[in-house]
């Protein structure tokens, strides 16, 4: 896998990639759609909830990423996202529950991948 370029080097954020991956293959368990829309959305809130600023390519980039990874990766890692494991990768403040093995085995993936 070719690995991003990411404008400033702070952007290669496997907290973030993770949590993105975990929201796009989430929304896809709940809708059967690539929400593209939901990833955005996503990044912009953890951004602001962590206090970080990314330049907005490098957004573009790590959510581009992050679908990628959502969409080929997971399940030739082993990761299949249903509908009925959902709510175990996130805590009830929709951070991600580092305590489950599916959000352990997805940040293996998000480091290889920055």
């Amino acid at each position: 896998m070719t690995k991003p370029e990411f404008n400033e080097r702070d952007s290669a954020r496997p907290d973030l990639l993770c949590f993105l991956v975990a929201i796009a293959a989430a929304s896809y368990a709940l809708t059967n759609e690539w929400r593209v829309d939901h990833v955005v959305q996503c990044c912009r809130q953890w951004l602001a909830k962590n206090h970080v600023k990314m330049n907005w390519l490098d957004r573009v980039r790590i959510g581009q990423l992050a679908l990628k990874i959502a969409s080929e990766d997971l399940l030739e890692a082993g990761v299949a996202v249903r509908l009925s494991s959902v709510n175990v990768l996130f805590t009830a403040e929709m951070e991600l529950n580092e305590a489950s093995t599916m959000v352990q085995r997805m940040m293996s993936l998000c480091h290889d991948a920055l």
